[in-house]
């Protein structure tokens, strides 16, 4: 990972507010890569993030369909790659497409398509805290 900048999230509003704060920052064809352990805030990250984008229907993870579509001005398409077997059934399933539809696209376990992903590729790194907190690492992957 290139340079990081670490955001300490103490509870779920925390984590809430830190997805609606990054969703004001984001252009069309923005790819979040939201890596992490299970529990570790990746979809309540996302759920902050919709309330960011005005989306008004509830978020919830998208594990057993890989992808969510909501609509807003500004799109949000949420991918779950949890039961992915490998990255090229990501292409074979033309949700590389998703990168450039105008949207924001937020992917849960991007490890399984680091690979293609594209190089401005915005990476979240979700870990928990000894006090039961999280910390949220933001940067960019260096490729080799």
């Amino acid at each position: 990972m290139g340079r990081e900048r670490l955001i300490f999230l103490e509870t779920l509003q925390d984590t809430l507010a830190f997805g609606e704060k990054v969703a004001r920052t984001l252009a069309p064809n923005s790819i979040l890569a939201l890596s992490g352990d299970l529990g570790a805030g990746k979809t309540s990250f996302v759920q902050g993030l919709a309330r960011g984008l005005k989306i008004k229907e509830m978020v919830q993870s998208p594990t057993f369909v890989t992808l969510n579509l909501y609509e807003a001005p500004l799109p949000l398409f949420h991918f779950d790659l949890y039961r992915l077997k490998e990255g090229m059934d990501f292409l074979r399933l033309g949700f590389d497409e998703y990168f450039r539809k105008g949207g924001v696209c937020a992917i849960e376990w991007p490890e399984r398509i680091e690979a293609i992903l594209p190089e401005e590729t915005l990476w979240i790194t979700f870990s928990h805290t000894n006090e039961g907190g999280r910390i949220a690492a933001v940067g960019t992957k260096k490729r080799r």
